[in-house]
C-alpha cells in the first residue's frame, strides 16, 4: 500500500470518527433540540483551536453481541482547545453513539485528558449527554466511573472543573458533575436524578415526571445542585465561555485581568440616597453591586436559587473579584440554611483561586423558626462562618445597612480576617435590632409605664440613635472607614489594590474538619 492509500484509509477513519452514530441518531439529536457531541465543542472552543485525543479507541466488550458493534470513539470526543485564547481541556458525550453510555474505554479517555489537564494546569469542561454506565460491560464501566470521580476529587481547588448537563444524567453519572465547580443545565433537554421517576414510583408510590424531578429549573431553583440555566445548547456554551473569562487557569495563577475602560475614581451621587429612610424597607441589593463594578457588569451564580444572597463576579479597575452580597427584596437578606450553604461553596471557591472576595452587607441575622433549627441552620450557617474564616484572599467588607448579631461576624467581620471594613452612615452594627434590643433591655421599665407603648417606642428612638449607627464599632477599629456611599467604588479599589499581593496562612495540618 503506497502513501497515497495510506492517507486515504487515515481520512476514511476520521470521516467515520466523525459520523458518531450515524445520520441517522445525528438527526433524532437534532429532533430534540440538542446538537451533537462535535458541534457542541466548536461553540465553545474559539474557531480552530481544538485538537481531538483518542479519536479512535473503541470499546473492548465481548458480550452481548457487542464485539459486533463497535463505533470510532466509543461514545465520547475528548481534547483540548482554547477559550479566549487560554488552553481547556474537554469531553463531550456523544449521545448517538451507544446512548452516550460509559464505557472502560470511553472512561480511559476521560481519565487521560482529565491527568493532562493537572499536570499542565488546565481546567476541564464536561459536557454531559449520557444514559449513564453501559450495562453491558458490569462492574467495569461502575469502576471506570469511580476512576473519573477520584480525579474530580484530586483536581478540586487546583484547576476549574466545569460541567454542562445538556442530556440526560442519572444514577451515578450525576456525581462527577456534583464534584465539579460549576453546573450548567439546559430547560427542557437536560435532567439529573440519582434514580428516575420509574423507580420513584415502584418504591415511594410517588409520580412525578423527568422535568419536575431533575429538570433544570428543580436544580436551579430547588434544590441548588445547579448554578446556571440556559435556553438551548449554544446559550449553555456561551455562559461557560462568559463564566471562564473570570477564571485563572489553575490555583496557581491570578484570575484574568482585563484593561479597564471604567475610571475607578468614578463618583456615583445616586448611591448617598439609595438605602431607603425607613429600615425595615427593601430595595435591590444588585443596583448597588452594579453602580459600583467596572462597566456596571455583574455575571451573577445561582441567581434562581436562595434569592436572599447574592452571588457572581465582577471587575473592580480590571481585576477579577467575587461578590457575596445579602438581597433585602428576598427574606428581608436573612441567612437561611439554603442561603448559607450556596454563599459557603461559593467562598471556598474564590479562596481556593485567588479571587478576592467583597461581601455587601444588610443582614437583620440568621431566619428564625422551627424549620430552620430543626434543618441544621447551626450547623450549616457555620458552614459560611467556616469559609470566611479558612479563606486567606483579600476580604473587602461594606457594612450598607444592617449587620446584626452573629450574621455581622460571619459575613466578613474584621474578626474573621477581612482586611477593609467600610460602613456607609446608614449602617446599623449592633447586637440585634432597636425593637428586640429595647423589649428585652428595657422589660420591667416598659411594663411599669404608664403608657407601655409609648415608653416602648420612646426607647427604641432612644436605642435607634445611641447604637443603630456605625460609628460605635468605628470607634473600636471594626470598622475602618465609614464612607459616603458615592466613593464606595473608589475605596474598593484603593483597598484591593493594597492587598492583592496579600499572604497570610492555615497553620499546618492534613485539611480542617468543615461542619459538613
Amino acid at each position: 500500500m503506497g502513501i497515497e492509500e495510506k492517507l486515504q484509509e487515515l481520512r476514511r477513519l476520521n470521516e467515520l470518527a466523525e459520523q458518531g452514530g450515524g445520520p441517522e441518531r445525528i438527526k433524532k439529536q437534532h429532533e430534540m433540540g440538542k446538537l451533537t457531541a462535535r458541534e457542541r465543542i466548536e461553540i465553545l472552543l474559539d474557531k480552530g483551536t481544538f485538537v481531538e485525543m483518542d479519536k479512535f479507541v473503541v470499546h473492548r466488550c465481548p458480550h452481548f453481541g457487542m464485539d459486533n458493534k463497535k463505533i470510532l470513539g466509543d461514545g465520547v470526543v475528548t481534547g483540548f482547545g482554547k477559550i479566549n485564547g487560554r488552553t481547556v481541556y474537554v469531553f463531550s458525550q456523544d449521545f448517538t453513539v451507544f446512548g452516550g453510555s460509559l464505557s472502560e474505554m470511553f472512561a480511559k479517555k476521560v481519565c487521560k485528558i482529565m491527568d493532562l489537564a493537572m499536570k499542565n494546569g488546565c481546567p476541564v469542561i464536561g459536557l454531559n449527554d449520557s444514559g449513564g454506565a453501559r450495562i453491558q460491560e458490569g462492574v467495569v464501566s461502575l469502576a471506570g466511573y469511580a476512576d473519573i470521580f477520584l480525579r474530580n476529587t484530586l483536581a478540586s481547588g487546583v484547576i476549574p472543573q466545569i460541567s454542562a448537563i445538556m442530556g440526560p444524567c442519572a444514577g451515578g453519572a450525576v456525581y462527577s458533575p456534583a464534584i465539579t465547580d460549576f453546573i450548567f443545565m439546559v430547560k427542557k433537554t437536560s435532567y439529573m436524578f440519582i434514580t428516575g421517576p420509574d423507580v420513584i414510583k415502584a418504591t415511594t408510590h410517588e409520580e412525578i415526571t423527568k422535568e419536575e424531578l431533575g429538570g433544570a429549573l428543580t436544580h436551579n431553583t430547588v434544590s441548588g445542585v445547579a448554578h446556571f440555566i440556559a435556553e438551548n445548547d449554544e446559550e449553555c456554551l456561551l455562559l461557560i465561555r462568559e463564566l471562564m473569562s473570570f477564571l485563572p487557569s489553575n490555583n496557581l495563577e491570578d484570575p484574568p485581568y482585563k484593561e479597564p475602560t471604567d475610571d475607578p475614581n468614578r463618583v456615583d451621587e445616586d448611591l448617598n440616597y439609595y438605602v431607603p429612610d425607613d429600615p425595615n424597607k427593601p430595595y435591590d441589593m444588585k443596583e448597588i453591586i452594579k453602580t459600583v463594578v467596572d462597566d456596571h457588569y455583574f455575571f451573577e451564580v445561582q441567581p434562581l436559587f436562595a434569592p436572599n444572597i447574592i452571588i457572581g463576579f465582577a471587575r473592580l479597575n480590571g481585576h477579577v473579584v467575587g461578590i457575596v452580597a445579602n438581597q433585602p427584596m428576598h427574606l428581608a437578606g436573612c441567612l437561611d440554611i439554603n442561603a448559607s450553604v450556596k454563599a459557603a461553596r461559593f467562598v471556598r471557591f474564590c479562596d481556593a483561586f485567588n479571587i478576592p472576595i467583597v461581601t455587601f452587607e444588610d443582614v437583620p441575622g440568621f431566619l428564625p423558626g422551627v424549620a430552620q433549627e430543626h434543618g441544621g441552620i447551626i450547623k450549616h450557617g457555620a458552614k459560611l462562618l467556616y469559609a470566611y474564616c479558612e479563606a486567606t484572599v483579600p476580604k473587602l467588607t461594606v457594612v450598607v445597612r444592617k449587620a446584626y448579631g452573629g450574621a455581622f461576624d460571619v459575613l466578613g467581620s474584621k474578626n474573621v480576617r477581612s482586611d477593609y471594613n467600610f460602613a456607609w452612615p446608614t449602617a446599623e452594627i449592633a447586637v440585634m435590632g432597636p425593637d428586640g434590643a429595647v423589649n428585652i433591655i428595657f422589660r420591667r421599665q416598659i411594663a411599669e409605664a404608664e403608657d407601655p407603648e409609648a415608653e416602648r417606642q420612646r426607647l427604641i428612638a432612644e436605642y435607634r440613635k445611641t447604637f443603630a449607627n456605625p460609628y460605635i464599632a468605628a470607634q473600636m477599629g471594626y470598622i475602618d472607614e465609614v464612607i459616603e456611599p458615592k466613593y464606595t467604588r473608589m475605596r474598593l479599589i484603593q483597598a484591593l489594590e493594597t492587598c492583592l499581593n496579600k499572604r497570610d496562612t492555615m497553620p499546618p495540618k492534613k485539611h480542617g474538619n468543615i461542619p459538613l
